[in-house]
């Protein structure tokens, strides 16, 4: 790789990185630009299969960006607004007649018009082209291809005509509801961690005897089948499967049909449960082994009518499963002839695995089956939204959908954070991102069905880190998370997807919006309806002029009052103290016990005291506690701020309902501290911690009483 000897970007490589929207410079979190070198340019754009690697192959490259349009007749994907005439630009051979029709979804034709007059103009191998403008008439929401025939040359495009907005919750009114660790809170009848039962009668109980109107859970993405299984729901497989770990055994109908003597070995098969861990691989074994005794009563007919509805993806990500039983992960430790799905190779396996694919592809089934009663009794109970299912990030590398998806994804590159005040060093996530070319090609259906698998049977989806639908930060492989530069998206067509396909579910959309965020990424995802995140402990007020120094930040909490109304208001996230946690300084002390505090454990304790204070004095402003309030009235009092405020969804977690200490996740660690794998639970006697069944949660008068706090929220 050739660069500068002062590793900068000069004009042309800045402008060929434009071109393919990687950034050569950007806003840090001190607010001051920062500079990105030459040789993470470089390295970017190639994994982006952009040479730039020598001044030749930059000039020859940035000439290829700009005749690269114009040697289509149209784009690969347009996006439109829905129910409104719009426009497409395409670049046929000047003077060319051309012929114009929108094929709709469901089968109908729509004619369309050309301009009369001639665009810009350019001369492409030997073919002069021209720009034409196509107007579109007033389109229905959907999936539509726009045909274009220009002489002796036709093409095709996806054309997405999306809504103006996702739905709002509940209409204009505001919900409350639970932000769950589904494992983390096991019924009675659980093998070991909680499961899709006990997110189903959850869901019932909160609905019918709380009032409440949502469920937000973690992420249920499927792990890849091979121990030991991954720990966090951040880190899966498949962002489009379900994990079958969280089947309930007991409620597959090949279980309730079973022999007596198959249910009776079923029912041995069950796992001891630990006290105060969630262990994740003997809940798997057993289950698996159970589920492994149910497959020959299998439905057959029901199975193939689902298969053929899943497609490809679903026979993709059973072949990735039966193969990794058989060779492990990563997949790229697998045979070479079985490094693509697509290979001869891979056929042959999979049909000498037929069996095993057709188990893998059963088990998304029943998870469907399961989920469809999770969303069943969720409108059977009257909730508003019912569940939202969290959306991870990214996937894997070494899993299902980088396997399936191999040719969607910079494999070459992982997701990321630049450096901060938080991590000097920036975050690397091991996660690879999309390709945005690719996508593009491809009309955006991977991105619609993963969207689409996660609002089946769904009120809704949340987006981790959605500032990723405009920009990521790509760090290329090899580097340090510092050496990285963001690339961007076309945040249109990710919008109108998300938002036609939330339509269509009429489902609510929730983005984790924390952190620094361009204000153009506000304005556009406010515009759309996207709720943003609102957390207690990040609430801070806006500067007053008559308080505050010119330039100085007030540390003071945001009234309930002055919070956005668009947003899904929490006290904490699985990634920060809980309020008992956060009250008794349990953050600092563990943090302080592992060693990963970023300053002196008393620093940390006096900052922690002074932001304990600042609440208290908030509840005692708002008047909703007193001066000798106890920790439990204040953990109350804390979730009274969220049901004031004008926040359209209110959360809170189970843990801060019955006032447990420790956090799910502890960012900065990893086995360090059971990240999770912590059952629900509260302190008890000797210093230890209690686990908490779902049925103690739902008879717990704690839990009555913030449900009560939370029902102002109605």
């Amino acid at each position: 790789m050739l660069v500068s000897a002062q590793n900068t970007v000069d004009a042309d490589l800045a402008a060929l990185a434009a071109a393919h929207g990687v950034a050569t410079e950007y806003v840090g979190s001190t607010g001051r630009p920062e500079t990105v070198t030459a040789s993470t340019v470089v390295a970017v754009l190639g994994v982006l299969g952009v040479a730039a690697d020598t001044p030749e192959a930059v000039a020859a490259s940035l000439a290829e960006a700009e005749l690269a349009p114009w040697r289509r007749l149209l784009p690969p994907t347009a996006v439109v607004p829905a129910d409104e005439p719009a426009t497409v630009v395409v670049r046929p051979p000047a003077g060319r007649p051309i012929a114009v029709r929108v094929l709709l979804e469901d089968g109908a034709t729509v004619p369309a018009t050309t301009s009369g007059d001639a665009g810009r103009a350019r001369t492409v191998d030997g073919v002069a082209r021209e720009e034409r403008t196509v107007a579109l008439p007033a389109l229905p929401p959907g999936w539509h291809r726009l045909q274009v025939t220009a002489g002796d040359e036709s093409a095709e495009a996806v054309l997405i005509s999306a809504p103006a907005r996702v739905p709002s919750p509940a209409g204009s009114g505001r919900v409350w509801g639970w932000m769950l660790q589904l494992y983390a809170l096991r019924g009675d009848d659980s093998w070991g961690l909680g499961d899709y039962g006990d997110l189903r009668e959850l869901v019932r109980w909160s609905g019918t005897e709380l009032g409440a109107g949502a469920v937000v859970c973690n992420p249920l993405h499927a792990p890849s089948p091979v121990l030991p299984l991954e720990n966090s729901p951040y880190y899966p497989s498949s962002r489009r499967f379900r994990s079958p770990l969280y089947l309930r055994i007991a409620d597959t109908p090949e279980y309730r049909s079973a022999a007596p003597d198959v249910r009776a070995a079923v029912d041995a098969l069950r796992p001891d449960t630990p006290a105060d861990r969630i262990v994740r691989d003997p809940v798997w074994r057993a289950k698996l082994a159970a589920l492994e005794l149910l497959f020959p009563a299998r439905r057959h007919d029901a199975l193939a009518a689902y298969r053929a509805e899943q497609g490809q993806g679903l026979e993709d990500f059973a072949t990735f499963s039966a193969l990794a039983e058989e060779h492990g992960v990563p997949w790229q430790s697998w045979p070479e002839a079985l490094h693509h799905p697509a290979s001869d190779a891979v056929a042959a396996e999979r049909a000498r695995l037929a069996p095993r694919v057709d188990f893998h592809a059963w088990l998304q089934f029943l998870c469907d089956e399961q989920l469809a009663a999770v969303g069943a009794a969720a409108r059977g109970a009257g909730m508003p939204i019912g569940v939202v299912h969290d959306l991870a990030v990214g996937v894997d590398p070494g899993g299902a959908d980088a396997w399936g998806l191999q040719d969607m994804l910079a494999i070459g590159a992982s997701v990321g954070a630049p450096p901060d005040s938080f991590n000097q060093q920036g975050q690397n996530w091991g996660l690879p991102p999309w390709n945005p070319r690719r996508l593009a090609e491809a009309g955006y259906a991977p991105y619609r069905d993963m969207l689409r698998a996660a609002l089946r049977s769904a009120g809704g989806v949340r987006i981790d880190h959605v500032l990723g639908l405009f920009r990521l930060w790509w760090v290329p492989a090899g580097r340090s998370a510092a050496e990285g530069t963001y690339v961007r998206y076309d945040p249109d067509a990710f919008l109108g997807v998300l938002a036609l396909e939330a339509h269509r579910a009429g489902a609510v959309v929730v983005g984790e919006d924390l952190g620094t965020v361009e204000p153009h990424v506000a304005t556009a995802l406010a515009a759309r309806d996207v709720l943003g995140s609102n957390v207690l402990w990040f609430e801070r007020d806006d500067p007053d002029p008559e308080r505050d120094a010119p330039g100085e930040l007030p540390d003071r909490p945001r009234p309930p009052a002055a919070w956005r109304a668009g947003a899904a208001a929490s006290v904490t996230t699985h990634d920060l103290p809980t309020a008992a946690g956060f009250l008794t300084g349990e953050h600092v002390r563990v943090r302080a016990e592992l060693g990963v505090l970023g300053r002196s454990v008393e620093e940390e304790q006096a900052t922690a005291d002074t932001e304990r204070a600042a609440l208290i004095g908030l509840l005692r402003a708002e008047g909703i506690i007193g001066a000798d309030a106890s920790d439990q009235e204040i953990a109350l009092g804390l979730h009274a701020v969220l049901a004031r405020t004008p926040c359209r969804l209110v959360l809170a977690a189970p843990g801060d309902a019955i006032g447990d200490v420790r956090q799910p996740n502890l960012p900065g660690t990893t086995d360090e501290y059971p990240n999770w794998r912590l059952p629900l639970a509260v302190p008890d006697a000797a210093g230890g911690h209690r686990p908490v069944s779902l049925e103690e949660f739902m008879a717990s008068d704690r839990v009555r009483q913030l449900a009560s706090v939370l029902a102002a929220v109605r």
